[in-house]
């Protein structure tokens, strides 16, 4: 064990677990699972530290955990004006992950600024390299980045900042977005693609993926070629409304035809899973009380068999706790509880949500628009019920001073969607493929709308 390696005595105690739960766990037929003070999974249980469930990865016969960590949005230090990362909590949520059998941890050079790669590097060097996963990305997604020499320095960038030699799981990041000429511009006539199969050949990288955003035609294409590129994994966003909805069912049975483990992004569907309108917060209650509305999604991703490990950006330590209660262990969906969350995304869907994840992909706006700002308020004050159709709706004048005090709140008069001008620049970076000079336009015209009224 290297020198910065914490001993587990010492770890628990870190994270908060202490003495009597190590005692517990030395004693047969006394873990902490025994100790709940609520049934299991339920948001007032306490949560077992040797309950993960984990799923294999055929090639290399990893053991991963079902709940991965997304590092996209770790916590900032409150009210610093740069956003800079608060090193001190990622480590805490880092030790309380680890301790609870969370072992993929998935980054990138684009997130948090260009910072989450450094941040969790320095969390997770604090732990035996072997009691954990690393997934990153090349995030090319500039043409001044699309050199081989561009290139490979991401590469190995990322690997000073993981502070190891090797990458886990290594991914071509959001293929699909802009097409197959996006994809050979980026990967193929570069020789970039090459370049990692080599990496992965000379054992730098153990499995080797990608992350599919948009285009099916990229991924048919790549998943064509399967048996010239041995995919390892691959990433795709999966939820209890796109498995209808959208493509998810499509995707995912795609690569369980081929036995090409699932890795999930976007379980909670950008948060909106979370933050469901109330009237499906009460159908969900009444069915499972104990329970969180979150669970509810990461136990539907978590059900299908290929998936390898459901990816969650928790931000807070609440989040953690949560997630790990649905994963520790599992308890999978039979048949009538899929379908019901399939009738409750039918009802979900008459609400005109606009699907923001808020990736900030979009950003910066050459005009200094708060691009996610603007349709995360929208999509609130729908689930909210504060869109009102018009004046004869019953709570109009309540809804519209919501929206319209709330608009002026969540952003800045001079970052509202009326600067807008279409110039586009914003729509071929969105993963979810959002026409968003129409939707500004459209939320501008409803706020003057409402204005006038």
């Amino acid at each position: 064990m290297k020198t910065n390696d914490i001993s587990r005595r010492e770890f628990l105690r870190r994270v908060g677990l202490g003495a009597a739960a190590v005692t517990a766990a030395s004693i047969p037929g006394c873990s902490p699972s025994t100790q709940n003070k609520g049934p299991q999974g339920s948001e007032t249980a306490e949560i077992p530290t040797d309950s993960m469930t984990t799923r294999h990865n055929p090639t290399t016969g990893d053991d991963v955990s079902l709940l991965g960590y997304g590092c996209m949005r770790w916590p900032t230090i409150e009210g610093d004006p740069d956003d800079k990362l608060d090193q001190e909590e990622i480590n805490r949520l880092v030790d309380k992950a680890i301790a609870h059998g969370v072992n993929y941890f998935d980054t990138s050079p684009a997130y948090c600024k260009g910072r989450s790669e450094e941040a969790t590097g320095i969390a997770l060097s604090r732990h035996p390299r072997d009691s954990y996963y690393i997934a990153t990305k090349l995030s090319n997604f500039s043409p001044s980045t699309w050199s081989r020499e561009a290139g490979e320095q991401m590469y190995r960038n990322s690997l000073k900042n993981l502070r190891t030699d090797h990458i886990d799981y290594m991914l071509l990041h959001a293929v699909g977005m802009g097409g197959p000429d996006n994809l050979r511009s980026r990967y193929i006539d570069n020789g970039m693609l090459d370049f990692l199969l080599a990496e992965r050949e000379a054992g730098r990288i153990r499995n080797l993926g990608f992350s599919y955003h948009g285009d099916i035609e990229v991924f048919d294409h790549l998943l064509a070629e399967n048996d010239r590129y041995r995919w390892d994994f691959v990433q795709i966003q999966l939820n209890y409304v796109d498995w209808h909805h959208a493509n998810a069912e499509y995707l995912y049975g795609e690569l369980s035809k081929r036995g090409i483990p699932a890795v999930i992004m976007e379980p909670l569907l950008g948060g909106r899973l979370a933050n469901v309108p109330d009237h499906i917060v009460a159908r969900l209650k009444q069915r499972e009380p104990q329970r969180s509305v979150a669970s509810w999604a990461f136990r539907f991703a978590g059900t299908h068999p290929g998936v390898l490990t459901v990816l969650s950006g928790m931000t807070y330590m609440d989040h953690l706790e949560d997630n790990l209660r649905s994963f520790c262990p599992l308890q999978p969906l039979d048949d009538e509880e899929m379908q019901f969350l399939y009738d409750t995304a039918d009802l979900m869907t008459k609400f005109p949500t606009i699907p923001c994840n808020d990736c900030k992909y979009c950003m910066p706006c050459p005009y200094g628009i708060d691009i996610p700002s603007i349709l995360l308020h929208y999509n609130r004050c729908v689930n909210e019920g504060n869109v009102p159709a018009g004046m004869q709706d019953e709570n109009y004048a309540q809804a519209r001073r919501a929206f319209l005090v709330g608009y002026d709140r969540a952003v800045p008069g001079l970052r509202q969607a009326s600067h807008c001008i279409g110039c586009g620049q914003c729509a071929p970076h969105c993963p979810q493929q959002i026409n968003i000079p129409r939707e500004l336009h459209r939320i501008d015209q409803y706020v003057e709308t409402l204005k006038q009224a």
